[in-house]
């Protein structure tokens, strides 16, 4: 568990389902105060393959509180930088700092993956690069100066394997791998100060939308509810990744969340070692060191 002075306080965004609320959870177990975002507090409007998606705000704070944490909800569009800006400033006004930010949020399409060329699908699935990438600059723009306040900071993007090879389509694909980049610049503007950020690739994830999809496409997703992760897996490596004494020489990287675990000794919560798929799906980039003002 993860020990500190005082509880340590952390906001996750996109936390009604999956890979936030399982985020949040684990975060809780780990002592935290979690702010946790979505558009509605009680209600979900969100489906996948016509199937209505389960999960709210409240049930994820609910949950974060029973853990061992305090789970906090608040209702926020992150396509809107006003809600964003008002959501930082009462972390700012509760708390007087941030010690973690997970950059979760995104405008999942219901039809992201369905079968067939970007072009026969929704036009609409550019909203990805709305909430999804700009939407976590927004989120680390208003998150800064609380985290610069903290003994030490932590900016986190979920990200994906999609970032290095096909998956879901160019959109999906573009809004993981320009998080990768991002995360590379926020460290350079971030050096000599005690905030880092990372980016995380995490393997398939056990969550509401994929137990849909199981169903739906079971030659393509059937396997993932048998050997992918839980969301509470990353939750646990992230916990650990802030309490890294050496989490300043992981800033600007794009790390495998499941190669982290095995160096921490984190297993998932039915005990198993989840893999990486490394050598499967390829490696995070490098980036070029030189620099540009």
């Amino acid at each position: 568990m993860t020990t500190h002075k005082h509880p340590p306080v952390a906001v996750v965004t996109g936390a009604s389902r999956g890979v936030g609320k399982g985020i949040a959870v684990a975060l809780g177990a780990a002592g935290f105060t979690v702010y946790l975002t979505g558009r509605s507090l009680s209600q979900s409007n969100m489906t996948l393959m016509g199937q209505p998606l389960p999960g709210t705000l409240e049930e994820t704070a609910q949950a974060v509180t029973e853990a061992g944490g305090k789970g906090i909800p608040v209702a926020c569009d992150h396509g809107d930088n006003e809600q964003v800006r008002a959501l930082f400033a009462r972390v700012e006004q509760e708390q007087g700092h941030l010690d973690l930010l997970v950059n979760n949020a995104i405008a999942l399409h219901e039809n992201l993956i369905d079968a067939g060329p970007f072009w026969q699908k929704p036009l609409d699935m550019t909203r990805m690069l709305d909430v999804g990438l700009k939407s976590s600059y927004v989120a680390s723009y208003f998150a800064a100066p609380l985290l610069l306040k903290a003994e030490k900071g932590l900016i986190v993007f979920t990200s994906s394997y999609g970032a290095g090879c096909y998956m879901h389509g160019p959109i999906y694909g573009a809004q993981k791998a320009g998080g990768d980049k991002m995360v590379a610049d926020m460290a350079v503007d971030f050096e000599d100060t005690d905030v880092a950020c990372v980016s995380l690739w995490l393997g398939p994830q056990r969550t509401e939308r994929s137990a849909i999809a199981a169903q739906s496409r079971p030659d393509a997703y059937g396997e993932i509810m048998q050997t992918g992760e839980t969301p509470e897996f990353n939750g646990r490596v992230i916990a650990a990744l802030l309490d890294d004494p050496d989490l300043a020489q992981h800033s600007g990287k794009t790390l495998v969340s499941a190669e982290l675990a095995q160096d921490y000794g984190i297993r998932d919560v039915d005990n198993s070692q989840p893999p990486s798929y490394r050598q499967l799906l390829g490696a995070p980039l490098s980036w070029h060191p030189a620099r540009v003002d």
